[in-house]
C-alpha cells in the first residue's frame, strides 16, 4: 500500500519534533538560563509554552499518520476525515508558529541576554554568593567569559567566574555567544517547521483524495447491483 512509505515520514517528522522539543527544555543551556531567570523575565513561560506546544504538534502529526494508514487498510471515511482534521489542526498550529518566529525573532534572545545581565551586575555588586555559582555555571555551559568592554582589560567578576584558559583576550562575549547560540537553534527550529509546514498540506492533499477515492469506488461498488424479489 502507498500509504505506508508517507506514514513513516509523518512518524518520523512528529519524533523528531518530540526529539527537538525534548532536547530545547531540557538541554543544559536552556535549563540553565530558565531555572535562574526572574518571574518578570519572558523566558522562562516562552521555555514551558514551546515544550508543549512541540510535544502537542508531534502527538497531532503522530496520530494523524497512524489514522490515515487505518483509514487506507479499512477504506474508511470516518478515519480519513479525522486524519484530515489532524492534518488541519497541525496546520493551524504551525502558522501562527512560524508567523511568531518573524514577529519575535529578537524576544528569546533579549530574555536569555537580560537574564546574563541581571547575574553578572549581581555577581560584580558581591551581593550574593548564589548568583556567583550560577554566573560560573553559565560561563561553562557556553564557554564564554563575562562581557568585554571596548576599554579592554578584565575585572575581578571574570577572574573569579571564568573557566580556565577563558580569562582575558582569550574568553568570548557572553551575550554575543548567547546570541550566536540561540540564533543557530532557532534556524534549525525554523527549518524543522517549514519541513512540518509543507507535509502537513500534502497531508490534507493525500487525505483528501484517500477520502473522495474511497466515497466513489464505494459509489461504483454499488451500482449495478439489484435484489430479487
Amino acid at each position: 500500500c502507498k500509504s505506508f512509505p508517507e506514514t513513516l515520514l509523518f512518524q518520523l517528522l512528529g519524533l523528531s519534533i518530540a526529539t527537538l522539543s525534548t532536547i530545547t527544555h531540557y538541554g543544559l543551556h536552556f535549563t540553565l538560563i530558565s531555572n535562574i531567570s526572574l518571574d518578570s523575565n519572558a523566558y522562562r513561560v516562552i521555555h514551558h509554552r514551546a515544550f508543549y506546544f512541540g510535544i502537542c504538534l508531534s502527538m497531532t502529526l503522530i496520530l494523524a499518520a497512524l489514522l490515515s494508514s487505518a483509514a487506507t487498510v479499512r477504506e474508511s471515511q470516518c478515519l480519513t476525515a479525522m486524519g484530515f482534521f489532524c492534518f488541519a489542526l497541525a496546520f493551524c498550529g504551525l502558522i501562527p508558529a512560524a508567523c511568531w518566529r518573524y514577529t519575535h525573532s529578537t524576544e528569546v534572545e533579549d530574555s536569555m541576554m537580560d537574564v546574563y545581565d541581571f547575574v553578572y551586575e549581581e555577581v560584580r555588586r558581591n551581593t550574593s554568593s548564589l548568583r556567583r555559582h550560577e554566573l560560573t555555571a553559565i560561563h561553562e555551559a557556553f564557554l564564554c567569559c563575562g562581557k568585554h568592554s571596548p576599554f579592554g582589560g578584565t575585572t575581578s567578576v571574570e577572574n573569579k567566574t571564568c573557566p580556565p584558559g577563558q580569562v582575558g583576550d582569550e574568553g568570548q562575549d557572553c551575550l554575543q555567544e548567547i546570541q550566536d547560540f540561540l540564533r543557530k537553534h532557532m534556524d534549525f527550529v525554523f527549518s524543522l517547521l517549514g519541513i512540518a509546514i509543507g507535509f502537513t498540506v500534502y497531508g490534507m492533499i493525500l487525505t483528501s483524495f484517500l477520502w473522495f477515492s474511497i466515497h466513489f469506488s464505494s459509489n461504483l461498488y454499488r451500482k449495478g447491483k439489484y435484489i430479487l424479489r
